[in-house]
């Protein structure tokens, strides 16, 4: 099984393009710090390449910047090639399957991103959303216990 969990920051904001057929696909990185701290006490962090396809890396290009927190699940995929110099390379990327956006859409970004609403479904001006109405309660009652 190929299946991979991974929380972090993104390193850079995101780059759209693409395909010659015409297919989005973002790539973007992110930054994961380790459950641990190393000899010298300081915490390591490891940086992954993602790949996001279709609506999904549309939604990745719109949403998220530089320094926002995600959470991606997908798979690793590695791939050969030649350098400049005519060397062998791999390259370890995370196909993405999800990606939640962790950042709250109120700390700066202005995204007005809202994550439990579907882009249908958001009001045309932007960041406003609809409050639901308070009921007042009586809490002058006697307490039953």
């Amino acid at each position: 099984m190929n299946q991979v969990f991974l929380i972090g920051n993104l390193t850079r904001d995101p780059e759209l393009t693409e395909t010659s057929g015409g297919v989005a696909i973002c790539r973007f990185s992110i930054a994961v710090n380790r459950n641990y701290s190393g000899a010298d006490g300081e915490r390591k962090t490891d940086f992954f390449n993602c790949v996001a396809w279709r609506g999904l890396g549309e939604r990745v290009a719109r949403y998220v910047k530089k320094g926002n927190k995600v959470a991606v699940t997908g798979s690793i995929e590695t791939r050969n090639y030649e350098d400049s110099t005519g060397a062998r390379r791999t390259a370890v990327d995370i196909v993405c399957d999800n990606v939640e956006f962790l950042t709250p859409k109120n700390q700066g970004d202005g995204s007005g991103y809202v994550p439990d609403e579907p882009a249908e479904q958001r009001p045309a001006g932007g960041n406003q959303r609809r409050q639901p109405a308070l009921q007042p309660f009586d809490d002058d009652s006697d307490i039953p216990f």
